[in-house]
């Protein structure tokens, strides 16, 4: 099955009703999965694609929930038959002869996972189980199967992910690799969009989403000083006419995962930073990091080396306020790039 995409980049019904039924079935919600199934069977998604993307999801969400939603699957065919509803079959399974070859599946599944990860060999030494199960079991023998493409088969990843809480990580992992295994960033964005927009996942994992309740405003004009892609928004209290002179400028700066400014010095003022979503980083020169997470306040004195921006693997946003010290005339010093060991 391959994707049908419009020129406008959208996904199809029949991609958006299996993401549904996957969301569902992550949150373990089996009293709205049945509807979301009968909506799935009569938007054009088969039986065995259903039945494909709850076994999948099985190394995502465990075998309970599995294995309940294959329940509900098996229920629902039951009754609509029962209504004289002759369901789509679909492609009959066949069971992949990868199955019966472990070199073979462990090859495989490496080369797809590879692809997954943007072309970049991933090895998790710290467990070589996992290392080996991922490899061969997930990425081999899972999507050896014909059923779904595997750019669909990232789609139902990232729905269900998008609905458990804890899995930032492997979520933002899955949303890149969505991409690389043949869907665009939009289609991506539109999916988490319409999960939450229909109340299917419990929280919007868009672009913009992620990036926080505050809005983005515009593309850092200041660009050159970060590593990585930075947003910036100016902000105006209530009560501040515009225009008028303050002793504090009062900014929201968005970082996309793993971007971070330079080092650098704030002369005649200090800044300060109020942590609103995302996990980030602040550091001094000569001291060790900090994690930065929601509801955080950093006050950074005048005169000290330092940087700040997101963790690898999550967007981060924080206000900052310069806060002039009156002590001479406020300016940035910009210093060197933060070196990648950081994430070491």
């Amino acid at each position: 099955m391959t994707m049908t995409t419009s020129a406008q980049n959208t996904l199809s019904e029949r991609q958006l009703l299996l993401c549904a039924c996957a969301s569902l079935e992550a949150q373990g919600d089996m009293q709205r999965l049945d509807p979301a199934i009968r909506r799935a069977l009569d938007g054009g998604v088969t039986v065995n694609e259903l039945k494909e993307a709850f076994s999948q999801l099985y190394a995502y969400t465990g075998f309970p929930r599995s294995l309940n939603a294959l329940g509900v699957l098996s229920k629902v065919l039951d009754d609509r038959k029962a209504q004289g509803i002759a369901d789509n079959e679909g492609k009959p399974f066949v069971r992949p002869a990868l199955w019966d070859n472990a070199e073979q599946a462990l090859k495989q599944g490496t080369e797809v996972q590879t692809k997954l990860t943007g072309g970049k060999p991933f090895n998790y030494d710290f467990c070589p189980q996992d290392d080996y199960y991922l490899k061969s079991h997930l990425f081999g023998d899972i999507f050896a199967g014909d059923q779904l493409s595997a750019a669909d088969r990232e789609l139902v990843t990232v729905a269900a992910l998008s609905s458990l809480k804890g899995v930032e990580p492997q979520l933002a992992s899955h949303k890149a690799g969505a991409v690389n295994m043949g869907n665009t960033k939009e289609q991506v964005d539109e999916l988490c969009q319409w999960l939450s927009k229909n109340g299917y996942s419990q929280t919007d994992c868009s672009a913009d989403a992620e990036a926080g309740a505050w809005a983005k405003g515009v593309v850092n004009p200041y660009g050159q000083f970060f590593t990585g892609q930075s947003y910036l928004a100016n902000i105006r209290p209530a009560n501040v006419a515009e225009g008028a002179q303050t002793l504090a400028n009062y900014q929201n700066v968005t970082f996309e995962p793993g971007c971070r400014n330079h080092w650098h010095i704030h002369h005649g003022a200090h800044q300060v930073l109020i942590c609103v979503s995302g996990r980030g980083w602040y550091q001094e020169w000569g001291k060790e990091p900090v994690e930065l997470l929601p509801g955080m306040i950093i006050d950074i004195p005048d005169e000290v080396k330092h940087w700040h921006g997101a963790q690898r693997d999550s967007w981060f946003q924080h206000l900052s306020c310069i806060v002039l010290t009156g002590t001479g005339k406020e300016s940035h010093e910009w210093l060197e790039p933060v070196s990648d060991s950081i994430f070491e």
